[in-house]
């Protein structure tokens, strides 16, 4: 196998990242480590920086790692999920969620949008159709509205008595957390100074959650107390095993739902 690029050629190490505060705890300190540097984007557009070599490895929405067909694999245990409520993952709806047949979907997500279809699908035994969002102004308009980080708590949509929270929503149904993203790289890579690296900003951000709430908070628009229980209570950054079985059950669902074509092991 190949060694990293920045090894070869002597360029910095680059890490694509999620751009809203869940993030912060992932890549505390990472912005001082000599040889890397971070480019920070929505989640739907990490996974075509990845592809297009844009940079070396990315925090990825675990739907496209699965689509990757193998290209791609995971290279930490580092991760954004919850085991309950997210906070930042929600369907806005004027009707009850029984009663939806047309969502509209924030285009800054991919697992997201298939996490409601197979919210809607199995649970509330609903097919949806999925419309994406023009833009984040039209959500107000909307009948049913799938909105993801920051601006929903920062912006929320007004006039929608009916509300799910994606997280809470598959850990009623499942029992199970769930993984929204994970880092991942080339599978023909070798990756054996990312694990220790990204597990160790891991390991320093979570001790430093409530630091990181008062200071990057109100820079994204959080009240800091928001942000504290957002970052603290709210939040997994570790892939455990009931996460990686949720994980695991989330690809197994969307490949029946046809969600997923294919799925490789290098994933894991």
């Amino acid at each position: 196998m190949s060694q990293l690029p920045e090894h070869a050629t002597g360029r910095p190490l680059r890490l694509g990242a999620v751009s809203f505060l869940n993030t912060r705890p992932l890549v505390d300190g990472l912005d001082s480590e000599p040889g890397v540097s971070l480019h920070f984007a929505v989640p739907s557009a990490l996974a075509g920086m990845l592809d297009a070599g844009q940079v070396d490895a990315s925090l990825i929405p675990v739907i496209d790692v699965a689509r990757s067909g193998g290209r791609w694999r995971r290279v930490s245990n580092s991760c954004i999920a919850s085991d309950g409520p997210t906070m930042t993952v929600r369907v806005f709806s004027r009707v009850p969620p029984e009663r939806m047949s047309v969502l509209h979907v924030d285009g800054d997500s991919h697992t997201s949008v298939a996490l409601a279809t197979l919210i809607w699908s199995r649970w509330f035994k609903r097919r949806l159709r999925i419309v994406p969002l023009a833009s984040t102004a039209e959500a107000q308009d909307c009948e049913s509205v799938l909105l993801i980080g920051d601006k929903v708590v920062t912006a929320p949509v007004q006039g929608h008595d009916h509300q799910v929270d994606l997280g809470e929503a598959w850990k009623k149904w499942t029992g199970l957390p769930f993984v929204f993203a994970i880092w991942a790289g080339p599978a023909g890579i070798a990756h054996e100074r990312l694990a220790p690296l990204l597990n160790a900003a891991r390991d320093r951000g979570v001790a430093r959650a409530a630091e990181i709430a008062r200071e990057a908070g109100p820079a994204h628009g959080w009240p800091v107390d928001v942000a504290h229980v957002y970052l603290i209570e709210r939040l997994m950054f570790k892939v455990t095993p009931q996460a990686q079985e949720g994980m695991e059950l989330f690809w197994k669902l969307a490949a029946e739902e046809g969600l997923i074509t294919e799925r490789k092991e290098s994933v894991r």
